[in-house]
């Protein structure tokens, strides 16, 4: 094995056991051990990011270079991870109060109520980042893979 495909390897493992962890932050309802702030309105529904699931699914890994790189192609789910500070738009107004005639959600009538131009915060609800987590499983990875090429090696000769 030469080191171009150590290194493949490497980023392959990395890649797909980190989105394995950074999907599982949907189930954990934290960011590993760290818990997401609870709604503003709580129901029976879902987390708050997962109630379609539609932003768990949009998440993306891939290999570009000698990086890995996680997206999303959902518009919000920046402001989710990072939290935040947006103005209201008459769509978003337009969307809430649909929201609220579906599902009578009060959460919804509560944001619907609010003016356009109004600023809403939208806490932290880390999903996926840097970690000391992360750091530790990208740690073994490099470990299990460099491990592995060693003894091919010596088994070669």
């Amino acid at each position: 094995m030469d080191a171009k495909q150590l290194l493949n390897d490497i980023l392959s493992d990395i890649r797909v056991e980190i989105y394995d962890e950074f999907d599982k932050n949907f189930d954990r309802r934290a960011f590993f051990g760290r818990k997401w702030p609870p709604k503003k309105f709580q129901n029976n529904s879902n987390s708050i990011l997962n109630q379609s699931g539609k932003l768990r699914h949009s998440i993306r890994a891939q290999v570009r270079g000698n990086a890995v790189v996680f997206t999303s192609s959902e518009p919000y789910a920046a402001i989710h991870n990072e939290g935040g500070k947006i103005r209201v738009t008459t769509k978003m107004k337009k969307f809430f109060w649909y929201k609220y005639g579906e599902t009578k959600d009060e959460q919804w009538k509560w944001l619907a109520l609010k003016k356009v131009g109004d600023v809403i915060t939208i806490p932290e609800r880390r999903f996926i980042g840097d970690a000391p987590e992360v750091k530790k499983i990208v740690e073994d990875i490099i470990k299990e893979n460099v491990e592995r090429a060693a003894k091919n090696v010596f088994k070669q000769k």
